[in-house]
């Protein structure tokens, strides 16, 4: 149905009561949805999680509000139409990362070196989502973290830390996810004692969520927040390394229950993304079958079908294929999940090259 029509939602959830079905848990993993499901599971009685957390998360001017007075926050502008800000607040933040507040899997968000670049950019945002405003963000350069997250009664659990590996063309793309088994004390500490501030500013007290964050001159900087796990293979890479299914955990937390986020075993793993640096029409994937023979491989998933118009990317919806693979150290996790999409070849017609 109609998920931008929140009264023909209403109206199909108490048809399901009417026929007397127990409603337990209203829950997305989606971006737009997460905060509408939470407001809708409040509503009819069954919710478990922070509805104004996610509200907060899930729109990231909110999100950069939260944060404006803390060290977690780079410098930002929010900009309601081009002629809003002047050329000289422009250049004092330059070079600026340029996104729509509604932006998910790096969709719509653009790095702008100069002024012409983010007269260009923001133009383009702007002719894209007229009614929507700009988000203008300080860009910061350093190794970036993506820490997976449960907030149970107040109390922060990290399930896990994964430096991320990114791939810039005209986006910034995360290839690959390497899963920090053994973080230093200082690094681990530092790291929590900041999420748990960012959380409880953005006021979670009960709910999942995940933050990609940089680490520059020694502070924690928020690149991003959203209010459900991490996309793509994120929920087999934990299962991977953890034993956890971190899917079936939150659906339990949400309809009440107590989820069990304890390791069953620890092991280090990589996930390495495909994509493409042409574009054109996919005749068939090969290797599939050698890849997943390759040591230490846990999945090989290929998105692209056959007949499918293929091409570079321009957010992480273009990745086209991911291994995941363990190793006994984190060299080895790497080096094989890298080994095995070696195997993996897209032929396309007419034939294009993979990097």
């Amino acid at each position: 149905m109609d998920l931008a029509n929140i009264d023909d939602i209403r109206k199909a959830l108490k048809l399901l009561r009417f026929k007397s079905l127990d409603i337990c848990g209203i829950i997305s993993f989606v971006d737009p949805y997460c905060h509408l499901a939470s407001q809708l599971a409040t509503e009819f009685g069954v919710n478990h999680f922070s509805t104004e957390a996610i509200k907060n998360m899930e729109d990231k001017i909110l999100s950069r509000k939260v944060l404006a007075n803390t060290s977690y926050s780079p410098h930002f502008l929010c900009i309601d139409n081009p002629s809003s800000v002047s050329d000289d607040e422009i250049e004092s933040i330059l070079p600026a990362i340029i996104k729509s507040p509604l932006s998910s899997g790096s969709k719509d968000v653009i790095k702008a070196n100069n002024i012409l670049e983010f007269k260009e950019f923001s133009k383009s945002l702007f002719d894209k989502y007229p009614d929507i405003p700009v988000l203008v963000e300080e860009f910061i350069d350093g190794p970036q973290y993506l820490t997976e997250c449960f907030m149970i009664e107040g109390k922060l659990h990290i399930i896990a830390i994964i430096e991320q590996e990114i791939t810039f063309f005209k986006r910034f793309i995360i290839t690959g996810y390497n899963l920090l088994l053994h973080p230093t004390h200082d690094f681990y500490e530092s790291l929590y004692t900041s999420i748990e501030t960012i959380l409880q500013l953005h006021g979670m007290k009960n709910g999942t969520c995940h933050l990609e964050m940089r680490y520059v001159n020694n502070n924690w900087k928020v690149i991003e927040i959203n209010p459900r796990i991490s996309g793509g293979a994120m929920n087999k890479l934990l299962d991977s390394a953890f034993g956890i299914n971190v899917v079936k955990e939150t659906i339990k937390f949400a309809i009440g229950q107590d989820p069990d986020i304890s390791y069953r075993f620890k092991k280090h793993v990589f996930a390495d993304y495909i994509v493409l640096s042409e574009k054109g029409i996919l005749e068939k994937v090969i290797g599939r079958n050698r890849a997943s023979r390759c040591p230490g491989v846990q999945h090989v998933y290929i998105r692209a079908k056959k007949g499918m118009t293929v091409q570079p990317p321009m957010s992480m919806g273009y990745r086209y294929a991911y291994i995941i693979a363990t190793g006994t150290t984190e060299e080895e996790a790497r080096a094989n999940a890298k080994y095995a999409t070696s195997k993996i070849q897209f032929i396309l017609y007419p034939p294009q090259k993979r990097i």
